[in-house]
């Protein structure tokens, strides 16, 4: 109650503030507008009130208190006494303009119908200095206030570089210069035109192209960098940044052009330039409507709902399924995602379940309750060296829980099953990527068993090991006939994701560091979860059976140069303000991650950004009878599980 009392009176406050300046403004008016013309019948009258003869005073004092009160109400009619005029521009001049015309037109009007008739130097005159004297007091409250601005900025301000020295860049520079809140003051300008090389905005030079950034830098002393160009193509926004990179200035990002417009974007609404910024290559937009086309009226079943599986589930509600089951063993995870699409999507037809992959009992139940048409198999175990120190769980969760989900969607007809990969399944050097490797042989099995019409062979993996049979005649009978599509999409790492080095750099830059790198060399591909799930969907409309589409992620980065480019996006030093220490590689790691193995051709998709590699050719029959001897392995946490899994999968050499 204090609370909400505090409140009032604050409001009160500032209301009866505003209703007193509204007040002393509209008799300022009043007062100016007698006073303007007044000085009208001096100035006609060669400055001497002698000289004015009695029946034009008589004439001005039977109208001006009439026409003062007129003025007020036409200021009033027109939001002169609403506007705030520390931020007046254009618009305000030109309502001070008009009403000046409307109160000058109305006045010459009806002093000459209703008194008599004036020297037209008077009207003139009074209009001129009505005018001046209106749009005065108005506009010094806002010079006042940028002098003070300026004036209070002392010798300690930052020096700041304006790179666009267009609409968005002078408005910010604008933004600059009125703040006072902020100690900063614009040095100079860098723009690509060379038509402005050379010229001065407000006695503030525009200093060259992008290839003078550092030059300028070491010339004013510059500490800070806004970059200010919301329409320059990605390819030219990145070069900008790349080289705004190598300086040790904060750097900041204007948002877009949306908000330029909207009159949103103000100096504290600058960003923090974003690392997608910085990957080298344009952002991922591809063409939906095929996915659009392919989801829609289905019902779709996602497994795992971490950040991969979270970001499925938002991309597909937006196309329109006709019922999305969540399935997550974590219920953190899988009750966040519920709220947010069922507070976005009222009305979707979702289900949230609980349970785990391994479980055959729990997943022959979902798919006989719900019937998925679509599989997307999210659900995995992905940190390394954490999965380095609990192997056979890597290989419980991955390998048996994709092998005992595919068999329920194969059992119980699903159509397409889409499994995520990783390329760290590529010749596997730690064994979670082995596992995923492993995962991605059984989908290509059961493709091969499939296709020859020897669904049935397929041995079913008991939960933990017991021998019972949980498989009806009818599922035995339908295996005989089905059809299910097994494929898997495989890329590297996600920005944002749980296991990202991004959150952990920030999480470190936060804390004064230090920033911990595992060798200056290491390089990983990325991709933001977005654009990866984006891919992954449009993947699954291609999808024939028994392919492993790997997407095109670019140039692969430099972990120790994003961590330094964070660093310096953050307005620190890198070795200096914040420490960069090198840890070494950790169980498993490799220093790169590949795409494709070497035993792997490459084919092209309708899709530039998507491939198929081609099939490593294995016995599917010996893979199938091994993978009961590895569960059994797995489920007794043998210490020789590695052993096991390098017989299994050739290219798999544990470091």
């Amino acid at each position: 109650m204090k609370e909400k009392d505090t409140r009032m009176k604050n409001k009160t406050r500032k209301l009866e503030h505003w209703q007193v300046v509204t007040l002393l403004l509209m008799l300022y008016d009043f007062t100016a507008v007698a006073l303007s013309y007044c000085l009208a019948l001096w100035i006609r009258f060669d400055c001497k009130f002698s000289r004015i003869e009695t029946r034009y005073l008589q004439a001005y004092g039977k109208s001006i208190l009439i026409y003062g009160l007129f003025c007020v109400v036409v200021f009033w009619f027109l939001r002169l006494y609403k506007s705030i005029w520390r931020f007046a521009s254009y618009s305000e001049l030109l309502r001070v303009v008009v009403a000046t015309l409307i109160t000058g037109s109305v006045y010459i009007i009806g002093i000459s119908t209703c008194v008599g008739r004036m020297p037209v130097s008077y009207y003139l005159i009074g209009i001129a200095i009505q005018f001046c004297l209106t749009l005065g007091i108005r506009f010094s409250y806002r010079f006042v206030l940028l002098l003070r601005g300026r004036t209070n900025k002392g010798a300690d301000e930052k020096k700041v570089m304006l790179i666009g020295a267009g609409a968005a860049g002078q408005m910010i520079f604008r933004d600059i210069r009125s703040a006072r809140e902020t100690n900063e003051k614009v040095a100079c300008f860098i723009d690509d035109n060379p038509n402005k090389w050379g010229r001065y905005i407000d006695n503030v030079p525009v200093f060259g192209g992008r290839d003078r950034i550092l030059e300028a830098v070491d010339k004013f002393g510059i500490t800070k960098i806004y970059v200010a160009i919301p329409s320059a193509a990605p390819e030219d926004k990145r070069d900008i940044l790349r080289v705004c990179n190598e300086t040790s200035c904060e750097l900041l990002n204007l948002p877009g052009m949306y908000q330029l417009y909207t009159g949103e974007v103000t100096v504290s609404k600058m960003k923090t330039v974003q690392i997608e910024d910085l990957l080298g290559r344009d952002p991922i937009r591809p063409d939906m409507e095929e996915v659009f086309d392919y989801i829609r009226g289905k019902v779709v079943l996602i497994t795992g709902v971490g950040s991969i599986g979270s970001e499925l589930a938002r991309q597909i509600v937006s196309h329109q399924p006709k019922h999305l089951i969540l399935f997550d063993v974590y219920e953190n995870n899988a009750y966040d995602i519920q709220l947010e699409l069922k507070k976005k999507y009222p009305e979707l037809k979702l289900d949230t379940l609980i349970g785990s992959v391994r479980d055959s009992r729990k997943m022959f139940q979902v798919f006989e309750k719900y019937r998925p048409e679509i599989v997307y198999h999210a659900a995995a175990h992905k940190h390394v060296p954490l999965m380095e120190d609990s192997p056979c769980e890597s290989i419980k969760n991955n390998a048996m829980g994709t092998y005992k989900t595919a068999y329920a969607a194969m059992a119980h007809g699903c159509k397409r099953f889409v499994l995520i990969s990783t390329d760290k399944a590529v010749n596997p050097t730690n064994i979670m990527g082995a596992s995923k490797r492993l995962c991605e042989m059984v989908i290509q099995a059961f493709d091969a068993k499939i296709k020859a019409g020897k669904a049935y062979e397929i041995p079913q993996l008991f939960t933990h090991g017991m021998k019972e049979v949980i498989t009806s005649p009818e599922i035995v009978e339908a295996l005989k006939t089905t059809q299910t599509e097994f494929v898997a999409v495989r890329f590297g790492n996600v920005l944002g994701s749980n296991g990202s080095v991004i959150p952990l750099f920030k999480k470190q830059i936060e804390a004064g560091g230090p920033v911990t790198v595992t060798h200056p060399d290491i390089i990983r591909y990325f991709m933001t979860i977005p654009e990866a799930v984006s891919l992954v969907l449009l993947a699954g409309t291609y999808a024939k059976g028994g392919e492993i589409f790997v997407l095109d992620m670019g140039e692969p980065v430099k972990i120790d140069t994003l961590a330094r480019n964070m660093i310096r996006l953050s307005g620190f030093t890198p070795d200096v303000d914040i420490k960069l220490t090198y840890t070494g590689l950790r169980p498993g790691e490799k220093l790169f991650e590949e795409k494709l193995m070497a035993e792997e051709g490459l084919k092209k998709t309708e899709n530039d950004l998507i491939h198929i590699g081609c099939p490593i050719p294995f016995d599917v029959d010996t893979f199938l009878r091994q993978l009961d001897g590895l569960m059994e392995v797995a489920y007794k946490n043998k210490e020789n599980i590695r052993d096991t899994v390098q017989k299994m999968v050739s290219t798999y050499r544990p470091v």
